[in-house]
């Protein structure tokens, strides 16, 4: 079966910077909802449009097709006394904007001083170049649940 508008695709996969540096070695296969569900970036569904079991491709993605360019605003120093005393560089916490109307921005700590922690809202990956090569392992047509709530249910897919 190729692959196409609500087919499940399994792929088996890693994720490379362009200097070869690897950032996500697929130890699990990826399993997603094919046909702008969002389950995958988009450059990569187009690329996998029409491929069969046993086909394989690389894709470059560029920082705008991945996690985004860097975005210095992103990163913001706020007092010491917001936080709680038990903080610890590389720890994650959700921030919701100002109007309560977009979801929330996940922020990483990256410095902490006496008086000061910084923290920074760009995802790690963002600002580089992604080399994602796969192999489509398997394609079957999605149920009309999975197709009804856009993500696959069952083995390595969404669980209710």
């Amino acid at each position: 079966m190729r692959i196409a508008r609500n087919t499940v695709v399994t792929l088996d996969y890693e994720v490379k910077d362009t200097d070869g540096n690897a950032v996500d070695e697929g130890t699990e296969p990826l399993v997603y909802l094919h046909g702008g569900y969002g389950g995958i970036f988009d450059r990569i569904e187009e690329m996998l449009q029409d491929k069969m079991p046993g086909e394989a491709l690389t894709v470059k993605l560029q920082p705008s097709e991945a996690f985004g360019e860097y975005a210095a605003e992103q990163v913001i120093i706020e007092p010491r006394d917001m936080f709680p005393d038990n903080i610890e560089v590389g720890m994650q916490f959700e921030r919701g904007e100002e109007d309560g109307e977009d979801e929330g921005v996940l922020y990483t700590i990256t410095d902490i001083t006496d008086d000061k922690v910084v923290v920074d809202g760009n995802h790690p990956l963002a600002g580089i170049a992604l080399l994602f090569t796969c192999t489509v392992k398997e394609v079957r047509a999605a149920t009309d649940n999975e197709i009804a709530h856009g993500h696959v249910h069952g083995e390595h897919g969404h669980h209710h």
